[in-house]
């Protein structure tokens, strides 16, 4: 039995909350219908091109953002001495007076690293549409409800 797509019901109004402050005139409010649209929407599959374009301005734009934040965290550990540190640190570690971190190779390594894990997001969210896509073919999707409310008063 095949459902209906839209179904236009009368939903009764909500009162409005009173306060009781002061005693006024009695208005005579006239009545307010509201309508409800109920419309049912079955998601069958996703476009794969627009989920790779997606997931890629995504994932892009999040390296972006890590990045600039990684940058600028480098920045106020540099000027507070945390940098140096580090490399005085790690340079007793190796027995090297003279081990330096260079920040320009540290971020070109956590660029390049950040853009193999883009590639491999993205590609791993193209997998998930296409699964998506397999399963929704046998067991019918998902299902959204899409709620329209009308009021009419008269």
């Amino acid at each position: 039995m095949a459902r209906p797509k839209a179904v236009l019901e009368s939903v009764p109004a909500k009162p409005e909350p009173r306060a009781p402050k002061k005693p006024r005139r009695k208005r005579v409010a006239s009545p307010r219908q509201v309508f409800e649209r109920r419309y049912v929407q079955t998601i069958r599959s996703v476009d794969l091109w627009s989920v790779l374009k997606v997931a890629i301005c995504f994932y892009l734009s999040a390296l972006i953002v890590i990045l600039v934040a990684g940058v600028m965290l480098w920045w106020v550990a540099s000027a507070a001495g945390v940098v140096a540190s580090v490399e005085s640190f790690v340079g007793e570690l190796v027995n090297n007076k003279d081990f330096r971190l260079l920040s320009w190779e540290v971020l070109r390594a956590a660029t390049l690293i950040g853009l193999v894990l883009v590639c491999l997001m993205t590609v791993v969210t193209v997998l998930a549409a296409a699964f998506y896509n397999l399963f929704s073919e046998l067991l019918g999707g998902i299902e959204v409800t899409v709620v329209e409310q009308e009021e009419l008063s008269e």
